[in-house]
């Protein structure tokens, strides 16, 4: 059996690298198993997220819920409204949501601001089942936790944050009048 490896060939060529195949065959297409060692394409190499990719997902997770009203604690919200006037600044659709991603598993810390007559315990089960669908689904990692924090609850009466701050206007420019 001429394809099949020998210890000997295994030694002088480590790592199952491929073994050189007829003259005229391209360099590295090597014999039996079409130089791979049998491996499909999924397998001959690795995926990095990062850390922010797993969290925006997460983020827009949560938000498909209904009942949330925000995410992240006050603070944080108030340091992102910030950030986010801030010319050239971005959005961060994963703020509240802190994650720690591994080669194969993820967990998941999120905090939330829920709007007032919600239930708290099913509205949570929702954003659980909704993060770990998501997360799973578009990075195939297993999400081996959600924890969820509820912040705040959210009154009807009560103002945006948005509403109680004074536009914020670049140098030379006049603010809007009310």
């Amino acid at each position: 059996m001429p394809d099949t490896p020998t210890p000997a060939t295994l030694h002088k060529n480590p790592g199952n690298a491929p073994t050189p195949g007829p003259p005229g065959a391209r360099p590295g297409s090597g014999t039996g198993g079409g130089g791979d060692g049998g491996r499909s394409a999924g397998e001959r190499g690795r995926t990095a997220l990062a850390v922010g990719v797993v969290e925006k997902i997460a983020g827009m997770a949560a938000r498909e819920v209904s009942g949330i009203h925000a995410l992240g604690s006050g603070l944080a919200r108030t340091f992102g409204a910030m950030r986010d006037r801030v010319p050239g600044g971005k959005s961060s659709i994963g703020r509240g949501i802190k994650a720690e991603v591994g080669e194969k598993q993820t967990a998941i810390d999120i905090a939330l601001v829920v709007e007032y007559g919600v239930v708290i315990p099913e509205l949570a089960r929702q954003v659980r089942e909704n993060i770990i669908d998501a997360v799973e689904r578009m990075t195939g990692l297993e999400v081996v936790e959600v924890n969820i924090a509820v912040n705040d609850v959210h009154l009807p009466d009560e103002p945006e944050f948005e509403e109680e701050e004074e536009p914020i206007t670049a140098p030379g420019q006049r603010p809007k009048l009310k």
